[in-house]
């Protein structure tokens, strides 16, 4: 019987399990890549349909951040933990260089990867990704609605879109829809784009909302390094029409990174520009 990539996990030195899926070619060039939030290691199927990453020769690997899928909760985690998490899948997967992406509320993630092991680090994006607190303008996009809230209204929140991704996904999908860009709900109008949406976002809560509720207020914090100290090439793409992350906050942290290469989509919002632009953003990972 073939094996399932999609459910994978490993044992942490810390006695942790790690989940995360492969897709596109087994023996091709690695990227991890980070999924967005609330996510899961689902993500990717969000933004390659048509497997491209096949097509390319990438090897894709989604990790479960802790307390989202197959990962288990870490009490007391930070944003810059996530690399060491990382080195370790790598080396049980006999990985010595490979490349990142994070997407959304993964851009932290793989920003902390180019800060603290851009030797391991062929090269590394961030699409539609999340920034710091003081980033302008990041208190008004749909991602911190969780992060925004007091801790009781937000695992209160976490709860209910929980209950409702189980017993009605149908409602929960047109409730998005009408919080989203007309471009991104057309996008959602077709059958297997919505059903990975679902599919990734009941995943990220199979284990409870834990995961989902710890990292809200991480995002809230000091990320414990400086976008400004990192000192490998960071790739960067954001939509202008982004309504879960603001193009002001892409802005903000292209011009903190001191070597970022960054391309503003007029056109594209937040879950279109990975669904548009995945084999772009894969030939810059791949080179």
């Amino acid at each position: 019987m073939e094996k399932d990539r999609t459910k994978q996990q490993i044992i942490l030195t810390d006695q942790r399990s790690l989940g995360y899926a492969e897709y596109g070619a087994p023996d091709g060039k690695p990227v991890f890549y980070f999924h967005g939030f609330p996510g899961s290691r689902l993500d990717w199927l969000l933004a390659d349909a048509d497997n491209s990453a096949a097509e390319l020769n990438a090897r894709i690997i989604a990790v479960d951040r802790p307390g989202y899928g197959l990962s288990d909760f870490k009490r007391g985690r930070k944003i810059l933990d996530w690399p060491d998490d990382v080195i370790e899948l790598a080396d049980v997967l006999n990985i010595d260089y490979f490349a990142v992406m994070g997407f959304s509320g993964g851009g932290p993630y793989a920003a902390s990867c180019a800060y603290k092991i851009p030797g391991r680090l062929m090269a590394t994006a961030i699409a539609c990704g999340m920034g710091p607190a003081e980033a302008p303008g990041i208190k008004e996009g749909t991602c911190w609605i969780f992060p925004g809230k007091p801790s009781l209204i937000r695992k209160l929140i976490l709860i209910l879109s929980s209950m409702g991704l189980r017993k009605n996904p149908d409602q929960f999908l047109a409730r998005s829809k009408k919080a989203l860009p007309e471009k991104e709900g057309l996008l959602l109008d077709q059958p297997e784009v919505a059903k990975a949406y679902i599919d990734m976002l009941r995943e990220a809560f199979q284990s409870g909302i834990r995961g989902a509720n710890q990292e809200a207020s991480l995002y809230t914090r000091p990320w414990e390094f400086r976008l400004q100290d990192i000192t490998t090439e960071i790739h960067l793409w954001h939509g202008e029409l982004d309504l879960s992350v603001p193009i002001s906050v892409g802005r903000y942290v292209a011009d903190a990174i001191p070597n970022c290469h960054a391309i503003f989509l007029e056109d594209e919002a937040h879950i279109s520009l990975p669904y548009n632009h995945i084999k772009e953003i894969l030939s810059v990972l791949l080179i």
